[in-house]
């Protein structure tokens, strides 16, 4: 039963515990944490095992690293022993990086199988898809019939080792992976038939499989995902050899976490000190952009000193001024999310991206016709001076212009130099925007009305 507001009271939440999705839990749990802290970890002692992993799942970092703290070992033991074989090694990850020997007296309690696949799950770096694959699915042999697999199925529900199943994946004697059939095509087959001959029955297209490498990258993995709107995808080793699956929810918090990094990227802000609790660290790598932002400004006063006797002969262009540097760093910042996007959704690269770079020019420059011929009105009956409205109008066209060509360029060039186009994008692009268009209206000035 999902809930719209959180329940405060540590009892009624106990309760309702049946009735509640982990999620909701957690919800609600954070609530109760914010007004107290004893009541968070009463009401955590007393939730099941069988749903506390994913309840401390659910949890912000900060509240997860507490409850790592507080429970002892036997209780986290019995914690993972319950979760399915990925989410158990993010939680003995994660208890890792606050205390090793706490982690390590958790494994050791665990069964040998259990403690395996957490040792081998834990070898893959990060942002391999073998660190999101659970190894429990259901696969069947060539020469294993449909009855004989179907009734292992039902055991391995009764028991609660397989969860949210949609296909059978058919493997051979070396466990490489030849097929995958759905569940619901599985059962309008002859259940006495082995795979084998279901197998020979059909086109081998048929049942083939979207699979992904344990080395893949989880960005490539979470693009095929999205391209064939896959709800698992099987996950193979060397030699083909199937050795777990990768589900879609841990495809969309790969998509969550990489949305969330570039909307901070691109604000020039870093993902991880934003979680920190050191709010020095957190202001001193903030304090980075800045200082980059304030010398990329003093270079814009500079240019706008060069033309400081044209200003004082006309004082409007000192109030016209911002508005042609704030269309052109807005005009900028709207071809600059596009790109940044299709570069991170692999759309476009360098090699093939004269067709964006031409697109994003035409729409600037056609939106700068139209706001030149808007703000040229303006400022001409504003300040009765029709060559004023010439300047401002050209200087639209030109700085709109630059906001588009520079602005579909700068994340090409910056993925060519291996540099990712979210961290440094907008600083040089409002540079840029505001040389040129200060540069450009002053410039004109001084030639037009001096």
């Amino acid at each position: 039963m999902p809930i719209e507001n959180a329940i405060k009271n540590p009892h009624e939440l106990l309760e309702n515990l049946n009735e509640l999705h982990p999620s909701d839990i957690a919800y609600s749990l954070k609530k109760i944490e914010n007004e107290s802290e004893d009541d968070f970890f009463y009401v955590l002692k007393e939730i099941p095992d069988e749903i506390l992993g994913e309840v401390i799942l659910e949890l912000p970092d900060n509240l997860r690293d507490d409850v790592y703290e507080h429970l002892t070992s036997q209780r986290l033991s019995d914690v993972v022993d319950e979760l399915d074989s990925d989410d158990a090694t993010d939680i003995i990850q994660e208890i890792e990086d606050i205390n090793e020997e706490k982690a390590n007296e958790i494994i050791e309690s665990l069964e040998e199988e259990d403690k395996h696949e957490i040792n081998w799950l834990k070898r893959y770096h990060e942002d391999e898809a073998g660190s999101y694959m659970q190894t429990e699915l259901f696969s069947a042999k060539l020469n294993e019939t449909i009855q004989d697999s179907i009734n292992r199925l039902r055991q391995g529900k009764e028991t609660d080792e397989l969860e949210n199943i949609h296909q059978v994946y058919v493997i051979n004697e070396d466990k490489k992976l030849i097929a995958s059939i759905l569940l619901e095509d599985l059962i309008i087959f002859d259940f006495n038939k082995t795979y084998e001959e279901l197998l020979e029955e059909h086109d081998e297209i048929k049942f083939k499989p979207f699979v992904v490498h344990d080395k893949d990258h989880i960005d490539e993995v979470a693009k095929l995902v999205e391209k064939y709107d896959l709800n698992v995808v099987p996950v193979v080793g060397y030699h083909e050899v199937l050795v777990g699956r990768i589900t879609s929810d841990d495809i969309l918090d790969v998509i969550e976490e990489n949305a969330t990094e570039q909307m901070y990227q691109l604000a020039g802000v870093d993902d991880d000190f934003e979680h920190e609790d050191n709010l020095l660290t957190t202001a001193k790598k903030r304090a980075f952009w800045l200082f980059l932002n304030l010398a990329t400004a003093i270079l814009a006063s500079l240019v706008i000193g060069l033309f400081d006797k044209t200003i004082e002969a006309y004082v409007a262009l000192a109030i016209l001024m911002p508005i042609v540097a704030s269309m052109g760093g807005n005009a900028g910042t709207q071809t600059l999310a596009v790109m940044v996007r299709q570069l991170a959704l692999g759309e476009i690269d360098f090699d093939n991206s004269k067709d964006a770079i031409k697109k994003e020019v035409f729409i600037s420059l056609a939106n700068g016709f139209i706001f030149a011929i808007v703000i040229g009105l303006i400022a001409w009956l504003w300040f009765s001076t029709a060559l004023l409205g010439l300047v401002i109008a050209l200087s639209m066209i030109i700085n709109l212009f630059s906001a588009g060509f520079f602005g579909a360029s700068i994340p090409l060039l910056l993925k060519k130099m291996e540099i990712d186009p979210a961290i440094g994008s907008t600083v040089l692009l409002t540079t840029v925007t505001d040389i040129v268009g200060f540069f450009s209206f002053l410039m004109l000035a001084k030639i037009i009305l001096l």
